[in-house]
C-alpha cells in the first residue's frame, strides 16, 4: 500500500512540508509506504481544454503532471498540501490538480484523498475546501482528522510549536492508513462498488 503526497509550496522544507511529513511519518508507522513530491517551485501551466488527453491518454503538456500521473495510478491514497495565498491554495498546485484529474484516464474511485494547508494566520478553511473538491468529483473517500487539516506558523519551526496542528496531522495519517487498509480488504473480498456510466445533464437545452 502506498500514498502519494504532493507539496504545493515553493519552499521544499517549509511549513507545508512539515505538515505533510507529520502525515507521512504516521502513515509509514501504520504500514503505508509514502512518497513526497515537490511541485510548488515548478512551471506548471493551467488546462487549456484542448481535449487532447482523451486521444493521447495523458496531458498534451509534458511536465510534472505527466510525471505524477503514473505515481497516482499506482497509489492507494493522495495527500495534497498547500500554503495559503489570498485565502486560496497555491496556483501552481491547482493548475496541476486540474490537469491531473482531467487527463488521468484511469479509475480514481476509492483511492483515499486528503488535503492539508498551512498559513501564518487566516484563509485556511477556504483553501482546504478548494483542494477537497478534486476528491469529491472522483469518488475518492476523504480522510479526516480531529479538526480541519491545518497548521499555523511563519516558519517550519513555528509549525512544530503548533502542537494541536501537528497532532491533527498525526491523527490524519493514522485515520488515512486505516481507511486504505479497510478499502483494500473489502476490495479483496467483494471488489469495488458498481461503476455507473456517467450521465451528463445540461441545464440549458
Amino acid at each position: 500500500m502506498k500514498t502519494l503526497l504532493i507539496n504545493g509550496s515553493p519552499h521544499t522544507n517549509g511549513c507545508t512540508f512539515t505538515a505533510l511529513k507529520a502525515v507521512a511519518d504516521e502513515l509509514e508507522k501504520n504500514g503505508v509506504e509514502t512518497e513526497i513530491v515537490h511541485v510548488g517551485n515548478k512551471d506548471i501551466r493551467g488546462c487549456i481544454a484542448c481535449g487532447k488527453c482523451a486521444e493521447l491518454g495523458h496531458c498534451v503538456f509534458n511536465d510534472m503532471v505527466n510525471e505524477i500521473a503514473p505515481k497516482l495510478k499506482d497509489a492507494d491514497g493522495l495527500v495534497v498540501g498547500s500554503p495559503v495565498y489570498y485565502a486560496g491554495p497555491n496556483g501552481t498546485l491547482t493548475n496541476l490538480l486540474d490537469r491531473l484529474f482531467f487527463s488521468a484516464h484511469y479509475d480514481l474511485r476509492m483511492k483515499v484523498g486528503a488535503s492539508v494547508v498551512s498559513a501564518r494566520r487566516g484563509g485556511t478553511t477556504a483553501a482546504f475546501d478548494r483542494l477537497n473538491k478534486s476528491f469529491t468529483i472522483s469518488e475518492m473517500p476523504i480522510a479526516s482528522s480531529r479538526y480541519w487539516n491545518m497548521v499555523h506558523g511563519h516558519t517550519a519551526e513555528d509549525v512544530m510549536k503548533d502542537e494541536e496542528g501537528v497532532q491533527i496531522m498525526r491523527i490524519l495519517g493514522r485515520n488515512m492508513a486505516f481507511l486504505i487498509r479497510a478499502i483494500a480488504a473489502e476490495r479483496e473480498r467483494n471488489g469495488l462498488p458498481e461503476k455507473e456510466v456517467t450521465k451528463y445533464t445540461n441545464f440549458i437545452r
